[in-house]
């Protein structure tokens, strides 16, 4: 295998990590149906476990991501985060706290 046929594997394994990523913590905000249970459930305790996840790859891959590699995974990250705050400000009626899970850093 070449070295460009390595490097467009590699990338394609990483969009389907994020991209895979994402549609779990959609599943788990309850914006999707699972398509085991054909059921839509929240979990937002697996959510903040994928937003915390997500955190983690763009902090360990900062400098060793393009450009477009870094805007979607910045793209996922910020769709989960505000759809949990949406979720978490409705379920405790619009009065939502910041809980960490917007700062993006170490919680």
């Amino acid at each position: 295998m070449s070295e460009t046929e390595q490097h467009t594997e590699a990338e394609a394994m990483y969009y389907q990590l994020v991209f895979g990523l994402l549609q779990a913590g959609m599943m788990q905000l309850g914006k999707i149906m699972n398509p085991v249970t054909k059921k839509t459930e929240k979990d937002l305790e697996g959510v903040r476990a994928t937003i915390a996840t997500l955190t983690m790859l763009r902090d360990k891959m900062k400098g060793n991501l393009s450009t477009q590699e870094e805007e979607t995974l910045a793209s996922a990250l910020s769709s989960l985060q505000l759809n949990y705050v949406d979720e978490v400000s409705a379920a405790k009626g619009g009065n939502a706290k910041d809980d960490g899970v917007l700062g993006g850093g170490k919680e």
